[in-house]
């Protein structure tokens, strides 16, 4: 089981338009797509898509649209309250995969709220390999409250994923090693921006800012470079992952495949470099659909997928 927590959820309108995106004109747009999102809807969404038993959990009314969607979809959705309707993001995408988001702030969230969720998360946990907490936090959440639910979750024995960016990320971060999770996926500006570093588009300068975060008590860092692939580094080593030739549709979700792809292969027994490949699998699959159509397996091509060992590059943990 993958459990879930989409922190603040939202309805994704997707654009694609048929030529440059351009400010201050009037623009076509060949195709436009409504449906359910947020990171664990996403994350669950593929997970459900691949055969996997996985459950999201999200602050909302429980008659809201957006879960009646999701449960009319084979979807398992546990709502916690009191809660607001889910935000609005608006995705713009040029024909290039050129990808501009508009995202919605989503409903105030309460102390009560976060109790309830916090609890409920500790509950779904007991019957769960790995609990996903992901994206955003909403209004008046403070910074910290990922850490908090790592700490919480830990007595309950399930591996915690995090994927979150800005304040909680840095949040999460600067309390290492208190709430490290087993496994933190940042792309390439989310990890300069807790490590301190440039830039990281280079595999080799990721891995070297990653590794400072596993020194840090974090189990693996999963960082995503988009057209370079990804690296994954843990104390088992350090290997860099190059992505198959994608004609890139969308770029929307390709991080959260990704993180899903490295949970399949984890539930799978497979090994670290397994992991790394069938992520960027996932997510190269998911940058070639459009909108944030998730991929389902038949579309995933982990063969097509190089795994190289950067240890001899970077120097051992």
């Amino acid at each position: 089981m993958i459990v879930t927590l989409t922190a603040n959820p939202s309805i994704d309108h997707t654009v694609m338009l048929t030529s440059t995106l351009r400010r201050g004109e009037v623009l076509r747009a060949h195709t436009t797509t409504s449906q359910p999102g947020g990171k664990g809807v996403n994350i669950s969404g593929a997970a459900y898509a691949a055969g996997v038993p996985t459950r999201a959990v999200l602050p909302c009314p429980d008659l809201d649209p957006m879960v009646t969607e999701l449960r009319a979809s084979g979807l398992d959705v546990v709502t916690v309250g009191p809660a607001g309707r889910p935000r609005i993001n608006t995705t713009v995408t040029e024909p290039d995969g050129t990808t501009t988001k508009l995202n919605g702030p989503g409903a105030t969230a309460t102390p009560a709220l976060l109790d309830a969720l916090a609890d409920r998360l500790v509950k779904e946990a007991e019957q769960a390999r790995w609990v996903v907490l992901a994206g955003s936090l909403p209004p008046e959440a403070p910074s910290g409250w990922y850490a908090e639910v790592v700490s919480a979750l830990r007595s309950t024995g399930t591996r915690i994923a995090v994927d979150t960016s800005e304040a909680p990320l840095e949040a999460l971060a600067a309390g290492l090693p208190a709430g490290a999770p087993d496994l933190l996926k940042p792309n390439a500006e989310e990890l300069a921006s807790i490590t301190g570093s440039d830039s990281l588009d280079d595999p080799a300068a990721a891995a070297a800012a990653a590794r400072t975060l596993v020194e840090r008590g974090v189990t693996a860092v999963l960082a995503t470079l988009g057209g370079n692939g990804a690296v994954l580094v843990s104390k088992e080593g350090t290997w860099h992952a190059t992505p198959p030739p994608t004609e890139v549709v969308s770029t929307v979700g390709a991080g959260d495949s990704s993180l899903f792809g490295y949970l399949l292969a984890d539930l799978r027994g497979l090994s670290a470099p397994e992991r790394l490949g069938l992520a960027v699998a996932y997510g190269s699959a998911a940058a070639g659909l459009p909108g944030t159509t998730l991929p389902t397996p038949p579309q995933v091509r982990a063969d097509l997928v190089s795994v190289r060992d950067l240890d001899p590059i970077t120097g051992g943990l």
